[in-house]
């Protein structure tokens, strides 16, 4: 099946796609993926694990519409769904198709969403649940730098530094849910078919996921509820030089900091504290305490050096007093 692309002012087509399937080769199919983008000029990430592929792309439209043909045409992803937006620069600098020991780090060999995960909701379905007032929690499976910049209203929100810490979590804070009704979400999906695993092993009778996660949620609400509150409120960081996109997945204002990952707005880049590429406001007092250690690590080297070349310039006056050296 051929995805359309609709009518933008926008010159780039980015798509994300995720799919949890056993591949039998993942070295074999990077090289063919690889080969496929760099001949399309597509730029971008691929991971591939013998989980899955996971991955966000951007080229032109005719290059992303023959890239999904590419990836329609393997048994593997056949039925592959891809989430798009737009954009009108390319915020990827190189392709890259990356094998790994999975497309989504949790350490845990026993969740194998290819075979076991929790119920999809699609987007409308989980905009009516909640224009209804439905009894359920909702649970914010990703990262605290993501969740700051925006979430559903009245989201749980387990402030996670990585996604690793989300079994923990769950059963540090989360077991009194288990008789709940739970719907879990993320950027694209791909965390909460692995959090939902989880749950379920841990005995969770009612675990959800927004299929498609947030970006598949902004496109269909803006697309069949534009004027409605789709109980969202803020943006969507995504991974790429956008940093974060609206309801209506336009790219906002927003610039990574690189040292400690933070979104940052207007204010942030104006702070004084903002050095581009080297701090921010928020990781300003740990650059100087690195900074700090490491001027203490180059002086004491520094005396150590010191110490050794006087005491060699010592031995070698010695041996001079002593006529030894002529």
């Amino acid at each position: 099946m051929t995805l359309e692309t609709p009518q933008t002012t926008n010159e780039y087509v980015n798509i994300a796609y995720y799919k949890f399937v056993a591949i039998d080769d993942p070295n074999q199919l990077r090289n063919e993926l690889l080969t496929c983008c760099n001949n399309l000029n597509i730029k971008g990430t691929i991971l591939l694990a013998k989980e899955g592929i996971n991955s966000c792309l951007v080229g032109s439209a005719q290059s992303i519409d023959s890239f999904i043909q590419f990836m329609h045409s393997n048994s593997y992803f056949a039925d592959i769904e891809f989430k798009k937006s737009f954009s009108s620069h390319i915020p990827f600098r190189r392709m890259l198709v990356k094998v790994k020991n999975e497309i989504i780090p949790m350490g845990m060999d026993s969740i194998q969403p290819a075979h076991f995960t929790g119920k999809y909701v699609e987007a409308l379905e989980l905009k009516k649940w909640l224009d209804d007032g439905e009894d359920l929690v909702i649970l914010d499976t990703r990262n605290d730098y993501e969740v700051e910049l925006g979430t559903f209203k009245n989201a749980i929100d387990p402030n996670l530094t990585k996604f690793r810490d989300f079994p923990k979590w769950i059963e540090d804070n989360f077991s009194n849910y288990k008789n709940k009704k739970v719907v879990t979400f993320c950027t694209g999906g791909i965390r909460c078919e692995k959090a939902t695993a989880f749950m379920r092993q841990e005995g969770f009778e009612e675990v959800y996921q927004l299929q498609g996660g947030i970006l598949k949620y902004f496109e269909e609400t803006h697309q069949k509820a534009p004027h409605e509150d789709n109980h969202y409120k803020g943006d969507c960081f995504v991974f790429d030089y956008r940093v974060a996109v609206d309801k209506a997945l336009n790219e906002t204002k927003y610039e990574i900091c690189y040292s400690c990952w933070t979104p940052l707005n207007e204010n942030d880049l104006k702070n004084p504290l903002y050095k581009k590429d080297v701090h921010c406001p928020r990781c300003f007092e740990r650059h100087n305490q690195k900074e700090a250690q490491r001027q203490n690590l180059i002086r004491e080297n520094n005396m150590k050096a010191l110490q050794v070349r006087q005491e060699r310039a010592r031995k070698v006056k010695e041996q001079w007093e002593k006529g030894l050296l002529k």
